[in-house]
């Protein structure tokens, strides 16, 4: 598996990590470990623009049909 080095990383971001870790009983490479796949599986702006850009363009829904809708949720509510 590959390893991560980070330097000079600012002493109060280390404890404020350290404790989040400990506080959820694990070690520090677990907590990194878990934030950090967390981070890779959301995509950047720049992906979610890319992807959107990449869709086909929809048909825009008339205010009819909006107006309608919220009239039919109202009154199912």
């Amino acid at each position: 598996m590959p390893n991560i080095l980070i330097r000079d990383l600012d002493p109060a971001v280390h404890s404020v990590l350290a404790a989040r870790a400990e506080a959820l009983g694990q070690s520090l490479q677990q907590y990194l470990t878990a934030e950090l796949t967390r981070l890779a599986g959301r995509p950047t702006l720049a992906e979610l623009f890319t992807d959107f850009a990449s869709r086909p363009p929809q048909q825009p829904i008339p205010a009819s049909a909006i107006v309608s809708a919220i009239h039919d949720g109202r009154r199912a509510g």
